[in-house]
């Protein structure tokens, strides 16, 4: 039976507090019109003042998750965030090569808003050397960015386009390189890709509920991509959704540290 509706995976860990993981990538496909599976590779005790606890499943069940899902259901885009260590990082990397699924977005997940660890060291180096060439876009922070290069955060655009050539010079077919760190009044994004560097400009919204941001961009980019049939068109439309997710973050009233994005805030 064939369908309009795309159909998206979620390769993360869990947000008990329900601002980002699986619980923002879930939210982001179906404020976008596109329904969501998930393989749960990590839970966390966490609310919006941080993280107190990490639990990781032996990485044989991520693998059960992941090929239960793959033989069942037609996956149309996968989106991979928190993957808690070597072995999980591993496990997904041996089910990308078995079930090829057509369209990879990495967001490497590595440290909370609250300044978390939620990547071992050890895994850094498997995400980079084995998973990093396995993805079709891979979205990282300036901060992350420089962690899986070993060099220092780029400090401006030009460096941010540097670093975007040397991530894909270690596989990655493109790459969405974040400025939100940059101290700068506007928040742009390069997209970094085999046809050259694209600039995505973006107003910087001045709101505290920043929780999220960066898995809801990208589940956003895994949702649309199918949609839109293009990267380009989907990362441009994914930073509009997530803009006015935080525009209308202030609508919500969750916990006393830094809050989730609104999803859902074309309906409510």
């Amino acid at each position: 039976m064939s369908s309009s509706i795309f159909n998206v995976l979620t390769v993360a860990g869990s947000d008990s507090g329900g601002g980002a993981g699986i619980q923002a990538d879930l939210k982001a496909f179906s404020a976008l019109g596109a329904y969501g599976a998930s393989v749960i590779t990590a839970l966390t005790a966490q609310n919006t003042r941080g993280v107190t606890a990490i639990h990781a499943p032996d990485a044989a069940f991520v693998s059960a998750q992941l090929d239960a899902v793959f033989d069942d259901i037609r996956i149309d885009a996968v989106k991979i965030g928190m993957l808690a260590n070597a072995p999980i990082v591993r496990a997904v990397v041996d089910a990308l090569r078995r079930h090829r699924p057509p369209r990879v977005v990495l967001d490497t997940v590595m440290i909370s808003k609250s300044n978390h660890a939620l990547l071992a060291p050890d895994a850094v180096a498997a995400l980079r050397d084995e998973l990093l060439p396995l993805a079709d876009i891979v979205t990282p922070n300036l901060p992350e960015a420089a962690a899986l290069l070993g060099v220092a955060p780029a400090a401006d655009e030009a460096q941010m386009v540097e670093q975007g050539d040397a991530l894909r010079a270690l596989g990655a077919q493109a790459v969405l390189v974040k400025g939100g760190h940059l101290n700068a009044a506007d928040s742009p994004d390069w997209l970094i890709d085999a046809g050259g560097s694209l600039r995505l400009g973006g107003t910087r919204v001045p709101v505290g509920n920043t929780h999220g941001t960066g898995c809801t961009l990208s589940s956003a980019i895994a949702a649309l991509w199918p949609q839109r049939g293009d990267l380009g068109s989907a990362v441009a439309d994914a930073k509009q959704y997530l803009t006015a997710a935080l525009e209308a973050s202030g609508r919500l009233d969750v916990g006393h540290g830094v809050g989730p994005v609104h999803h859902f805030h074309r309906w409510w």
